[in-house]
């Protein structure tokens, strides 16, 4: 039980020095935890949005990734303290690599930059993955010193657990608590973005029941759960499924993300992205604006940020399984691809039309070219004293995480200005349009 005398474990016990967050939620603090936090760049991160463009659709959400973290790092704590009673997990896992953990699960979000995940998805040249990002933060600032000095850490630890593939069990143990079926990331965003954003979709799972049942896999090498927590996985599941195609692909939400990562592709050519990457959400917004003056980003990043909202209009959407042919054309090609499809559907809608549409007043939005990691996980049978995979014994998990989560939430759609988002929409023909396009592009 020496993981128990870790001083931030003992103190989920003690409540001495706590922060709180929602929903009434106290956060254990010691005094190398407030160290960290109290970096400038950790700062940064309480004026970085979760959700980003998800407030322009539900309004409260505007919760910063400095929430989020202490969020995550709270988890940790409590994962660690039920995992300490596995014989297993005590055995794999020293104090030191709890620890690290520990500080891992605080910093995990320290490379984002506002609306990270938009700008990642569209796979621009010079636009690093955060994770990669996080490394500059984490090898040559303050938060560097602290780590050496107050936790006895060496920041190469933390760039290996949350930027490299684990190799080893205790590694690969620690991986699947920060990133896997069942992590401290996703229990807690899932919880606190359908909070924030006033739905109740993310809060639908038995946190204490899925906390409880945790243990190691038939391996030993990552998380599991015993059959107690059967159903709160299943929940978790469902969950997630919901979130994304309510909040996170909403099309709204989409709406507004499209038009972000049209601005930006227009943009990154003349954009010193290194230094974009580390200001804030304002003055990145700022930024963007003053490069985008008097040309045709400005008006999509005045739709979004400007003193009037304006977001683009759905003129289509195709799914997997309502116009799959379409859905299968568009999804998951290169953004550049994509850009040249909408200008060339453009040209061809305004020849049928007889009215000038401009080429950004058409946006493609479709599923990225990464995919969702699905969700799956070991569960331990304990009457049987055997492990089987969820996906195997649960037709939640079997229809909504194992046969492409993906293409069931993440839907193709085609936006458009308001000004010509109607006349478009009314055309007899936009599929065949759309089709066109894309062989004309090739």
């Amino acid at each position: 039980m020496e993981l128990l005398k870790i001083p931030e474990i003992a103190a989920l016990d003690t409540r001495r020095q706590i922060v709180r967050i929602p929903p009434e939620t106290d956060v254990p603090l010691t005094d190398r935890v407030r160290l960290l936090i109290d970096t400038a760049e950790f700062r940064r991160l309480s004026r970085i949005s979760q959700l980003g463009l998800v407030s322009l659709v539900y309004p409260a959400a505007h919760h910063s990734r400095f929430e989020h973290s202490l969020g995550v790092y709270r988890l940790a704590l409590l994962y660690l303290r039920q995992l300490a009673g596995d014989a297993r997990f005590a055995a794999a896992v020293s104090v030191e690599a709890a620890e690290t953990l520990i500080a891992a699960a605080l910093l995990h979000d320290i490379g984002h930059w506002p609306f990270c995940h938009a700008i990642e998805d569209i796979r621009l040249p010079g636009v690093p993955r955060h994770e990669l990002f996080a490394n500059s933060f984490l090898l040559e600032s303050d938060l560097a010193d602290v780590l050496r000095e107050y936790w006895g850490i060496n920041p190469r630890r933390i760039v290996a657990l949350l930027s490299e593939s684990p190799s080893g069990p205790t590694p690969r143990i620690l991986k699947s608590i920060l990133s896997g079926p069942i992590d401290i990331d996703k229990m807690d965003y899932l919880f606190r973005d359908s909070l924030h954003a006033g739905v109740p979709y993310g809060r639908h799972f038995d946190q204490q029941r899925l906390l409880g049942s945790l243990c190691l896999n038939s391996a030993g090498d990552r998380l599991a759960i015993t059959d107690k927590g059967k159903t709160a996985a299943e929940l978790m599941v469902f969950a997630r499924y919901v979130m994304f195609s309510e909040v996170y692909w909403h099309h709204g939400v989409r709406a507004a993300t499209a038009m972000l990562q049209r601005a930006f592709y227009m943009l990154h050519g003349q954009l010193d992205l290194d230094a974009l990457f580390r200001l804030t959400e304002g003055p990145m917004i700022d930024e963007l604006l003053r490069a985008a003056a008097g040309g045709p980003a400005e008006g999509l990043l005045l739709g979004l940020f400007g003193p009037v909202r304006q977001l683009y209009k759905r003129v289509a959407q195709y799914s997997f399984v309502e116009d799959g042919e379409v859905y299968s054309l568009l999804s998951r090609r290169p953004y550049p691809w994509l850009v040249a499809c909408a200008e060339r559907f453009a040209a061809l809608a305004a020849k049928e039309l007889g009215k000038v549409i401009a080429p950004d007043e058409v946006l493609f939005d479709a599923p990225p070219q990464a995919r969702e990691v699905e969700f799956d996980v070991e569960i331990y049978f304990t009457k049987q004293n055997c492990f089987r995979s969820l996906g195997e014994v649960s037709p939640v998990v079997c229809t909504l995480a194992q046969r492409q989560f993906d293409d069931y939430v993440k839907r193709v759609r085609i936006f458009a200005h308001p000004r010509v988002a109607c006349d478009l929409r009314e055309m007899p023909h936009v599929n065949d349009l759309v089709a066109e396009a894309a062989r004309q592009v090739g």
